[in-house]
């Protein structure tokens, strides 16, 4: 484990900090670019994982936290969010938008606020995982606190 924190991670424990988020971002010794990696690293459920996925909805990004458990309907979130269009983005937008490589995307910390949608499936977990902006970073957190520290809208993600 590293003592020094990577500095996408350093400003996702900020970001936390500010939010009051008593989790703190934990290095992983290998990293964790998928769900079923950091639930076999963290010895927690696929399900209690909130992947960070970003599409581009019409041009504009849209974070969807995901259960590791789950596949993200794509024209689902579209018609929630009023899109004619939602797809998976590119890691350059990704990486415009959040400032953090795919693998690693938390869900705060960005360098402006992104429009978030929060699978209620996650609602079921006593203590979510999420990505703490690097591949090699996660936290613990919950799906109210994800709720409130993203602004974002629980929603059914998943068909």
């Amino acid at each position: 484990m590293s003592e020094k924190l990577h500095p996408n991670a350093a400003r996702v424990a900020e970001a936390l900090r500010s939010h009051g988020v008593a989790g703190q971002v934990k290095v992983l010794d290998e990293a964790a670019p998928t769900a079923a990696t950091a639930a076999a690293q963290l010895g927690c459920e696929i399900g209690a994982i909130a992947n960070s996925l970003i599409f581009d909805a019409d041009g504009s990004p849209l974070l969807v936290l995901t259960s590791g458990a789950h596949r993200v309907d794509t024209a689902a979130i579209a018609e929630l969010v009023g899109a004619r269009k939602v797809r998976r983005a590119t890691p350059e937008f990704v990486r415009e938008h959040t400032g953090q490589p795919i693998g690693g995307v938390a869900p705060v910390g960005h360098p402006a606020p992104i429009r978030t949608l929060v699978d209620n499936w996650l609602s079921k977990h006593d203590v979510v995982w999420a990505a703490g902006g690097h591949p090699h970073t996660v936290f613990p957190t919950t799906f109210d606190e994800l709720a409130r520290i993203t602004g974002g809208t629980p929603a059914e993600v998943a068909r």
